[in-house]
């Protein structure tokens, strides 16, 4: 993944399709065949063969074998992770608890290494020249914007969280000069992904967090910041997402209040 996040901005257009496609079934490449995958991503069996080179690997069987080996780590249902956990020997909830830790302390390291402030900064000036903050975050993400949320109402910064349920779609609500600040984690939620690109089509800015350079957000965003998270038995604490989106939410209300 992140070979392929550094290469993906530079692929010609075949083996970008190639790139999109893998990175939303990424599930798919230990059970298929490179005549399915290469269909999926509307390309040649020999441009899909050529994209698997790009990432480093001598060919399509070279990176299926890569995949077969960790295909149980991929997307696990939760009973199959604890399952892992059980084979791995966890010794109850301490062990858990300092595997967490672990995991987290490295998630925070990378979260530094790697973390661009400028772009911050960027998306903190697009969020504290919003009237009302749009906040949209599913799943795995729903912690974070939930936290975001609280953290704002008691900054007195106007903020809304949208839930998406029921199929109503809450548009409305976003108005110009307004934000929307969105979270979506691989698989990526598709209601997520809908609410930022109507948003963006209206001219609205979109601020986006993910755990890849390569989300789908990166086409409606004006910035994109990225956390990941290093997993304990397919379980992942989002240490670094909730930390980044903190320090942004902080230096938000921060910034706000000295606009006053």
């Amino acid at each position: 993944m992140e070979r392929l996040d550094t290469i993906a901005a530079s692929l010609p257009k075949r083996l970008g399709q190639c790139a999109d496609f893998l990175r939303h079934n990424i599930h798919l490449v230990a059970v298929s065949t490179v005549a399915d995958l290469s269909a999926g991503a509307g390309v040649q069996p020999s441009a899909f063969m050529r994209f698997c080179q790009a990432l480093g690997f001598s060919g399509f069987s070279e990176m299926q074998a890569l995949f077969r080996a960790e295909y149980a780590q991929l997307r696990p249902d939760y009973a199959e992770r604890l399952s892992q956990l059980r084979e791995r020997g966890a010794q109850g909830p301490g062990g858990l608890a300092a595997d967490f830790v672990e995991a987290g302390h490295k998630s925070l390291i990378s979260l530094m290494n790697s973390l661009d402030e400028e772009r911050l900064g960027e998306a903190c000036e697009l969020l504290a020249a919003a009237g009302t903050i749009h906040l949209v975050g599913l799943r795995r993400a729903f912690a974070i914007v939930s936290y975001m949320g609280y953290m704002l109402d008691k900054m007195q910064v106007p903020t809304v969280i949208h839930r998406t349920s029921g199929q109503i779609e809450s548009d409305h609500a976003i108005r110009p000069g307004d934000c929307l600040f969105a979270v979506s984690f691989a698989p990526f939620s598709q209601e997520t992904l809908q609410l930022a690109a109507r948003t963006a089509d209206r001219g609205i800015p979109v601020v986006a967090l993910s755990d890849t350079a390569d989300c789908p957000l990166r086409d409606t965003a004006r910035v994109l910041l990225i956390a990941r998270e290093v997993d304990v038995g397919a379980f992942r604490a989002p240490i670094a997402a909730m930390t980044l989106a903190t320090s942004l939410t902080v230096a938000v209300g921060g910034r706000r209040k000295d606009g006053d």
